[in-house]
């Protein structure tokens, strides 16, 4: 009898768990969007904005190489509770892939991204350690740009129970030699509902 129930049990929860979930094929979603910010909004942001840089020649070194790059302050001024990390991955992703720059972990306006690049130099004439292989002083690279940001929301009603649904991702890319910024970019996104429709 334990067997059987046991069996139902297992039965219900695998189905439970199952029902009415879908893979979204994230290279072609038809559905509709939301008056919030999804994972299109974030692409459609970073992918601009890449492609402006690229087109500008903001990232192209003059002498030679790559530039290596350091993520500032990215705000969120939305009613939404976003993590800035989902566009500024997007970027550095596409950045690091175009062959033009490199991220550095080692700076970060709160300490060090990774702070292994740190941690691992704290064995520099620890005994137990074979020194060839722990980091050499001035091996680090300082930043040449830095990448800054915000994310701004603004509501407004519109006539017959609808509404509007603004978003604007802009960015500056400063050069940290001179403080300069050396391209900027905004890429909007507005949409429209029923103002009904919760946008946070």
């Amino acid at each position: 009898m334990n067997k059987i129930i046991s069996t139902c049990i297992l039965a219900i929860a695998l189905t439970g768990c199952a029902s009415g979930v879908q893979i979204v094929d994230t290279n072609n979603d038809t559905a509709e969007s939301v008056m919030g910010l999804e994972y299109r909004d974030f692409e459609k942001a970073a992918s601009e904005s890449v492609q402006s840089m690229l087109a500008t020649g903001a990232v192209t070194n003059p002498n030679g190489g790559r530039y290596v790059l350091a993520i500032s302050r990215m705000i969120n001024d939305t009613m939404q509770r976003i993590d800035t990390d989902q566009l500024v991955k997007k970027i550095r992703i596409e950045l690091l892939n175009s062959g033009k720059v490199v991220v550095t972990t080692a700076v970060g306006l709160n300490g060090p991204e990774d702070q292994m690049t740190m941690a691992a130099r704290e064995l520099r004439g620890n005994g137990e350690f074979n020194q060839s292989r722990v980091a050499a002083k001035g091996q680090l690279q300082a930043p040449d740009l830095s990448l800054s940001g915000k994310i701004l929301q603004r509501n407004h009603n519109m006539s017959r129970g609808k509404q509007q649904v603004e978003y604007f991702f802009q960015l500056t890319l400063t050069d940290i030699n001179s403080g300069l910024a050396i391209w900027e970019g905004e890429t909007p996104i507005i949409k429209r509902g029923s103002a009904s429709t919760v946008s946070w």
